[in-house]
């Protein structure tokens, strides 16, 4: 056998032993500077497996004074005599198409995270986003992504971070958002993406929104920029959950990589409703939904991976940008061009030149964007343009208005674009972000119809284009597949086409309901359905929409929409776009609702004032045939908007009310006192909370001096190990008794007594000896790690309870050492192993060594698995301040082994690991392809 082929005999003995190790779980990569222990989970023990087979198959040996200074993979081949193929010095780039040349897609996938280590494993190279910053352009093919992210979870993991907390993210566009979303992603928590502060004139109604978001979130950690960490302190003493405040840049710099497997039914992220005022609003999307909902768009829109190519400009923390965009262009591996929404705002023609330069064919904005680029651009800056690849132009998020759209459709022509390719489309973050999308490439649809009988009796009766009364409503699509639409009256029976009604959706986007909102998820959910809040009539399967519930105003018996009079408004030489709010509310003195128009404006002549006024109400009386009862006419910024550029009809109408329609910044006095006082009661509430716990931690401590100085005498004192073991057990239970820690135990029966026994439990803090103690009055044997022996008196304690000592970091003496629990297993006893050999501060359930589990096959003795819950959270890592809880312990029935030999042993561990698994609740760290411990871990 010549060196290359010996090579890759050795490295496929390797890659073989690795599979078995690693179950079903993909395996890691395996390269020359592969660390055995630390990149493969290769063992000791595993380590004497891999040399016994090559020396058995090859004929090839290590020196037997160097066994065990084997460290690499490169290290294994050198002392081997075998040459190293430098070829293989990283592995090679998986291809980016399968052979039929078709990219394939994830759809087995259960969470974003298996998505991303698919196309991490299987289109590596391929872009995944190219960011257009100020500074340049900035790539990221799914392979940096996935490393990226698999750095952020381990940092936040390093901080404490839990499956399912929440993580608040308050970051512009950028490989920054990227990082903090995915990697809180992989750390199986949950990310709250949050809008930055559009300006400082505007932080402190800021602070008080966003501190209502993160208390009702439960946020634990905050990631933010640099230049908002002093506003993110100030919410911090509003917030009583929140621990950490962190910058992103800090994310990257962890040198570990963590994606932990998450089911379709957790929860993936918050998405807090832009325009929800008073109580937050936060709907919960688990991983199942965000997939579904990407899963069915791209089958409506026939995305094509080979063709296709997504440009966008929407903000990261609206759902169309977040799931329409970003996610849907990660699971359906499309190259994503993306720009940060301040710089299409500035200057409009950048979307539609990244159009031009990267040929996208897929885009999408709320109608005022197609507004502002067809009001604003100058036929120079379409000049040159080819828009001709756009083959989809989603429309939503907003009322779509036919005005618009062919406005837009008429100036876009010149630079190729065709009207085919405008899209309306319908959705809301309750369905994820997508509910109806038309046909591709079928255009607009409008349906001309009486405003009369639509307002007065709410029937969409068509009529010809040019009659009198007609009015132009936009079509907005079909439900996506296997997602159901209808229409329904007060009493929630379906209505007929053509008839207003609310509009209900269900199917696999639909949210459970709102997060700890219990009054609001009442109001969303009817059975299997769900209320949109939105009015609206089928035609042929096709939406329309005519309005919000809650926006409808009722005069005279009529209701009327906003909207179109708003439109009309806005259009008038003086009045701000966009800055129009029209809506019904009492007025500041009292007395009958009235229906009250404020537009802003930037006019200052009295005259002109006044003109404006008139074609207002000239406006309002030939749409809504009623005029209206206040006009104002106020400064720019006045009308409040959510944070996707929405109107906030119910916010004004509240200002309105309470007579302070000014721009925000102006007449703040009572917010400030507000937030003084809302900074005061947390900082108290904290204080009290933070003195409770000081008080606890101090009487447990206390209780544990009182029961360890004469448990620890009795202990020496005892006349055999098995009273001392005895005495230890009563003074355990009485020490966890004193500390007020109730402990549960379950299945103590299912140990046999007088066999020997292997007994392996998760380990999860320094508590975890003490809790099995204190639960199993039965001679247990711990193995504990060989720096505990080096004081003198614990050393003398825990001999005479009969533990065992082993050395982690030395290789050779470890199998020394395995081979003397061998031979204590071997004469009767029951020994106890930890065998993730080493605990975090994050939870989590690491991979196995293979130590115990070797002995008990090769010894034929049975193991006995035991989950032990609630030690992690009464005390957690290396803190020394325990808190108050719960503690269980489930004991397993014992597992016989089938053999005596490797694969008895593997079988061993699997199945006692998902006993653990079962019976913990933790996450299963195995499934991460590297787990780097973060700095000040803990051991045995």
């Amino acid at each position: 056998m010549n060196e290359t082929a010996s090579h890759q005999a050795v490295l496929d003995i390797l890659r073989d032993l690795l599979a078995e190790l690693h179950g079903d779980r993909i395996p890691p990569d395996v390269t020359l500077a592969s660390h055995l222990e630390q990149d493969l989970g290769i063992d000791s023990l595993g380590r004497v497996e891999l040399l016994m087979r090559i020396r058995t198959q090859l004929g090839l040996d290590v020196a037997e004074d160097e066994i065990f200074e084997v460290v690499t993979v490169g290290d294994l081949l050198s002392r081997l005599g075998v040459a190293a193929d430098t070829r293989a010095e990283t592995p090679l780039p998986t291809p980016t198409a399968a052979p039929d040349g078709q990219v394939r897609w994830p759809a087995q996938a259960e969470s974003l995270n298996a998505v991303l280590a698919f196309h991490a494993e299987r289109l590596g190279d391929r872009p995944y986003l190219t960011f257009l910053a100020g500074s340049g352009v900035q790539t990221l093919t799914h392979a940096q992504l996935f490393e990226r992210a698999g750095r952020a979870a381990a940092a936040l993991r390093a901080h404490g971070v839990e499956p399912g907390d929440r993580v608040a993210l308050m970051l512009p566009s950028g490989f920054e958002f990227f990082d903090a979303f995915y990697g809180t992603l992989c750390a199986g928590a949950v990310p709250v993406p949050l809008y930055p502060p559009a300006s400082k004139a505007r932080i402190e109604a800021f602070l008080l929104r966003q501190a209502g978001i993160l208390d009702n979130a439960g946020t634990r950690v905050f990631v933010t920029s640099e230049q908002i960490r002093p506003f993110a302190h100030a919410l911090r003493q509003q917030v009583a959950a929140l621990e950490h405040i962190l910058p992103a840049s800090v994310l990257t710099r962890e040198r570990g990589h963590v994606c932990l497997p998450r089911k379709a039914d957790d929860l993936a992220f918050l998405q807090y409703t832009s325009g929800s005022t008073g109580q937050p609003k936060g709907v919960m999307l688990t991983h199942g939904n965000l997939l579904a909902n990407v899963r069915a768009m791209g089958q409506a829109a026939r995305v094509d991976p080979g063709e296709d190519l997504f440009v966008s400009w929407l903000p990261l923390y609206h759902d169309m940008g977040l799931i329409g965009a970003c996610l849907g262009s990660l699971y359906h591996a499309l190259p994503l061009v993306l720009m940060s929404p301040l710089s299409f705002i500035s200057r409009p023609q950048r979307w539609l030149q990244a159009l031009h330069d990267y040929r996208g064919t897929l885009s999408a904005a709320p109608n005022f964007a197609y507004q502002l680029c067809a009001s604003r651009l100058e036929d120079s800056d379409i000049e040159g343009l080819d828009l001709s690849r756009w083959r989809l132009a989603f429309n939503g998020a907003e009322p779509v208005h036919a005005q618009t759209i062919e406005r837009f459709c008429s100036r876009m022509q010149r630079a190729g674009f065709r009207r085919e390719a405008m899209t309306p489309v319908y959705g809301l973050a309750e369905n994820a972000v997508g509910l109806c999308f038309p046909p591709p490439g079928r255009g607009p649809r409008y349906d001309t119809v009486d405003r009369q009988r639509l307002v007065s009796e709410g029937i969409a009766e068509p009529v010809e284009a040019r009659a009198e009364d007609a009015t132009e409503i936009v079509g907005c699509g079909l439900a996506l597949p296997d997602h159901e639409i209808r229409v329904v009256d007060a009493q929630r029976r379906p209505l007929p086409d053509r008839r207003v009604g609310e509009i209900q959706f269900r199917g696999p986007s639909a949210t459970q309901g709102y997060f700890r909102n219990p009054e609001a998820t009442a109001a969303l959910v009817d059975g299997e359905w769900r209320n949109t809040g939105d009015r609206g009539y089928l035609v042929e399967g096709e939406i329309f929409l005519t309005g919000r519930i809650k926006e409808i105003i009722f005069r005279a018996g009529r209701n009327l929409y906003p909207y179109e009079l708003e439109q009309a408004i806005g259009d008038l030489e003086g009045i701000r776009k966009g800055g129009v709010a029209v809506f019904a509310a009492m007025p500041p003195q009292g007395g009958e609702e009235r229906l009250v128009v404020v537009a802003e404006t930037r006019e200052r002549s009295t005259e002109r004032r006044k003109a404006l006024v008139e074609h207002i109400r000239e406006l309002s009386m030939t749409l809504l045939d009623t005029a209206p009862d206040d006009i104002l006419l106020t400064p720019p910024r006045t009308v409040p908007k959510t944070s996707s550029g929405k109107i906030q009809r119910a916010e004004c109408a509240r200002r309105y009310r309470e007579g302070r329609l000014l721009p925000d910044g102006r007449g703040g006095g009572s917010l400030r006192v507000r937030l003084a006082l809302g900074v005061l009661l947390a900082a108290g509430r904290r204080g009290l909370r933070r003195g409770g716990r000081l008080l606890y931690a101090g009487w447990a401590w206390l209780a544990a001096i009182a029961v360890a100085l004469p448990s620890l005498l009795l202990v020496l004192l005892a006349p055999g190990r098995r009273t001392a073991q005895r005495v230890a057990h009563v003074g355990a239970r009485a020490l966890l008794w004193l500390a007020g820690l109730p402990l549960r135990v379950e299945g103590e029966n299912r140990l046999p007594a007088g066999r020997p026994l292997v007994l392996v439990a998760n380990h999860a803090s320094y508590l975890d000896a003490l809790v099995l103690i204190a639960a199993l009055d039965h001679p247990l044997h711990f193995v504990a790690k060989r720096e505990l022996a080096n004081h003198p008196l614990l050393r003398a304690f825990l001999r005479r309870l009969g533990t065992e000592f082993v050395t982690r970091s030395d290789v050779r003496a470890s199998v020394a050492e395995t081979e003397a629990l061998v031979a204590r297993v071997a004469a009767g006893d029951a020994v106890v192993f930890f065998p993730e050999g080493t605990f975090t501060e994050a939870s989590g359930l690491r991979p196995f060594r293979l130590g115990a589990f070797r002995i008990a096959a090769d010894t034929g003795t049975p193991v006995v698995a035991v989950a032990l819950r609630g030690t992690r959270e009464v005390l957690r890592g290396d803190r020394w301040l325990p808190r108050h809880g719960r503690l269980e312990v489930i004991v397993g029935k014992p597992l016989e082994p089938a053999g005596n030999d490797w694969a008895a042993a593997i079988a061993l561990r699997d199945a006692a690991r998902r006993f653990i698994l079962e019976h913990t609740g933790e996450p299963d760290l195995a499934g991460s392809a590297s787990i780097a411990l973060p700095a000040g871990t803990s051991d045995p």
